[in-house]
């Protein structure tokens, strides 16, 4: 897929030396998608923007394309991250990754840690949590098979709660439902100690990966954070400005697509008079299936039902030219496949 750039979108490095940052990151969520292969990453904190954290609660993720994900958070440092990466890429599954973590921590004080994993070998899902007893109120974590939700100086548990309902709710793409959960914790105060700035948090990242991906190219890298030294009330919450970015990203994303996915699926051709016509005889069950349809400034020019094989999107020759993007949706709203054809 073509790199396009935008403000906001960056590529976490995990970053290595010897420093040790202290502070708290607070609510965050990893999960995998075991339809698609997709890993994904996202959280929110009242950190801001600074050297030691350059891209704000950024900073706990580590997402690893193919294989899992990894956040390291409360009293985060890097030396465990490291550790928990290394573990990871050595094939021990998250809940031995926190177990050694626990045992071994960097500083002696496994009790101030929080940890969300998540994996995917083998087609298989797997994840794990760990809240520590001396992490700052309120703290917690819930886990399940393919996802793991943690916070700290959390509102309360509904925080979490929240979070959760709304990941496992939400129909869409891995990174829709990671966004919507992200949008369960935009309260006043989630991160209490944000309560005075009329805010959530003052940082917040969205990151999915394909399996494909190079770690420092992954499908989706966005994060907002608020500069270190700004005061005063937040005039708009990171998780919104957020998701500003990541709709920006979808509609850029849904534009300069290049080839076609899943292109045995969908034959095209244009009839004598220059038209589009669209073969879906080779889908699965086409019939369930619906046409979704773009212009390319990215907006939606139609969507409608696929019912026959063929489909001709339009007719006449010259109101319509120019170049469209489609996209193939199942009932559940994921993309099964997608490209570009020309209306001449």
């Amino acid at each position: 897929m073509e790199r396009v750039r935008i403000f906001g979108i960056a590529i976490l490095a995990l970053i290595v030396g010897s420093c040790q940052v202290k502070a708290q990151d607070t609510f965050s969520i990893v999960a995998v998608d075991t339809l698609t292969g997709e890993i994904g990453s996202a959280g929110a904190s009242c950190v801001t923007r600074s050297t030691s954290y350059p891209h704000g609660a950024a900073i706990l993720s580590d997402v690893i394309p193919g294989i899992g994900a990894i956040h390291t958070q409360a009293a985060w440092n890097m030396t465990n991250q490291v550790n928990a990466h290394n573990h990871m890429m050595a094939g021990e599954s998250p809940a031995q990754i926190i177990s050694w973590l626990v045992a071994n921590d960097a500083q002696g004080n496994a009790s101030t840690r929080q940890y969300g994993i998540v994996d995917f070998r083998n087609n298989q899902p797997r994840a794990a949590a760990f809240t520590g007893n001396n992490c700052s109120n309120y703290k917690n974590d819930t886990a399940a098979i393919f996802y793991a939700i943690q916070g700290n100086i959390l509102l309360g548990q509904s925080i979490i709660d929240s979070m959760q309902n709304r990941f496992l709710s939400t129909q869409g793409t891995l990174a829709d439902r990671l966004m919507a959960a992200l949008q369960g914790a935009k309260v006043i105060g989630a991160d209490t100690r944000c309560a005075p700035r009329h805010s959530s948090s003052l940082s917040s990242f969205l990151r999915v990966a394909r399996p494909g991906n190079a770690p420092d190219s992954l499908h989706i890298d966005l994060w907002m954070a608020y500069p270190q030294g700004s005061s005063g009330l937040v005039p708009v919450d990171p998780i919104d400005s957020l998701q500003t970015l990541y709709d920006q990203w979808k509609t850029i994303t849904s534009v300069f697509v290049t080839g076609d996915a899943s292109i045995p699926w969908v034959k095209i051709r244009n009839n004598a008079e220059g038209n589009a016509m669209l073969d879906f005889s080779h889908c699965p069950d086409y019939f369930k299936l619906k046409l979704v349809v773009f212009d390319f400034t990215g907006r939606m020019v139609f969507t409608r039902p696929i019912t026959s094989p063929v489909i001709q999107p339009f007719t006449g020759k010259t109101s319509n030219s120019g170049m469209y993007i489609y996209h193939v949706v199942r009932p559940d709203n994921r993309i099964v496949a997608q490209g570009k054809f020309f209306n001449f």
